[in-house]
Order: C-alpha cells, then structure tokens, then sequence
C-alpha cells in the first residue's frame, strides 16, 4: 500500500486555517443576530408590562371617576336658589375649571358626591366634596389626585395625603354636555351664564405617557341627576 495514502488521509480530515476563521465568523454572526433577538424580546416584554401597567392604573383611575359620578348630590328647584352677589357659594355647587403646571393648562372638577372614601379607619358617611386636581411630582411627571372632603364644607386645599388616581399623566379633559346637549370645556353651576344648571353628561379623556408613546382612555358618564336651566325649571 502507498504510505502516502495515510498522508492524505490526515489532510483530508482536517481544516486550514481560512476555514476555521470562517466558522468563528459566521458563528459571531449567528450569536448577534441571537443576542440582538433576546434583546429585543426583554425590550418589548419591558414595554408590554409598563402598557399593562398603565392600562390597569387608567381602568381603576376612570371607575373610580365613574362611582364618584354616579353618586352625585345636586339640590334641586325649588329648594336650591341662585345666588345673590353676597351670598356665599353653594356648598353642592358643580364647577370645571383649568390650572396651569409648569406651562400645562389642566383641568380641575369639583363637585359633590355620596360616594365617601373613609380614610384612617373611620366609617364616615355623608355627602362629600370631592375634587380632581393634577399636581407635578417631579418624579412621574404629572399625577391626579382625588380630594375627599365631608361636609361641614371647608375651602379646599391640595394635600399630599390625597390620594393619586393615576401617574405619568400627560393631558386631562374634561367635557361637559348641558341639559340642551351642547359641549363645553368648563362648567359653573352657581354661575348665571350656565343657568344655574348642572351638567347631564361628562366625557373623561386621559392620556398617559408611556416611553415615546402615548396611550388614550375616555369614557362618557350621564349622571343620575342634574338641575335644569333657570328659565326650564
């Protein structure tokens, strides 16, 4: 037999060095398109919790809003009677109006409401004032916060120990539909302009931010009962 048979064989089994650089680069491409596709998972698994999150914050932040509504306290004619120029405000009064943060106009809804949150353990009921106002937190960004206020009435004033409906908000509507059916961005219910009536129905619209994106909650709310206009009474 040829002794130059085994010589061969020897090369045949093995690689030249142009080869195995060749594996080694092929197989760094295979491992960063891999490591580049589990990045890309984790950052999108990141991105479906905190929508998650934020979806579930908005749900329980818009029913809270919904109860609140629902249970809402409005004196009717003939026992409620508007204002005169002296008198002090009516304590059942519904207003909207707007504040501005840091350059942010924002709305603020004051109105009052059966539905009481006891705080501290105390089993308290009656009727309540209950605001919606946004504060900055310089730490998530802007937050809303619920104020709930029994009655004897007392001028309202933000609290840290008010509880946060929602964080990271970005913008707040609020707007309400009249017994006519016409929209408006504010509403006073003591004022003349509005005839002293209460609004029918409210829209809630709440963007939240999340990374880059924005993500948008609104319902509608008809409340239960409204005082009619002056002159329909």
């Amino acid at each position: 037999m040829d002794p130059s048979f085994f010589h061969k064989q020897k090369q045949d089994g093995g690689f030249t060095l142009l080869e195995i650089l060749l594996a080694i680069f092929i197989f760094a491409i295979i491992v960063t398109t891999v490591f580049a596709s589990y990045n890309a998972i984790f950052h999108d698994s990141g991105s479906i919790d905190q929508g998650l999150s934020s979806y579930e914050m908005a749900k329980n932040c818009l029913n809270r809003m919904i109860v609140d509504l629902e249970s809402v306290y409005v004196v009717q004619y003939p026992k409620y009677t508007p204002p005169d120029v002296d008198d002090p405000p009516d304590p059942y009064r519904m207003v909207g109006d707007s504040t501005v943060i840091k350059t942010e106009e924002f709305p603020k809804l004051r109105f009052s409401s059966l539905a009481h949150l006891p705080l501290n353990g105390k089993i308290e009921k009656g009727v309540a004032e209950i605001v919606y106002y946004v504060q900055d937190s310089n730490v998530n960004g802007f937050v809303l916060r619920r104020a709930d206020t029994l009655y004897p009435d007392q001028p309202f004033a933000e609290r840290t120990s008010d509880p946060i409906l929602c964080e990271g908000l970005k913008s707040l509507t609020f707007t309400y539909y009249g017994p006519d059916g016409e929209a408006y961005d504010f509403w006073d219910s003591d004022a003349k302009d509005w005839e002293y009536a209460t609004p029918k129905r409210i829209k809630i619209k709440l963007e939240l931010a999340n990374h880059s994106d924005s993500m948008v909650f609104e319902t509608m709310v008809t409340l239960p009962v409204y005082r009619k206009m002056q002159e329909d009474k």
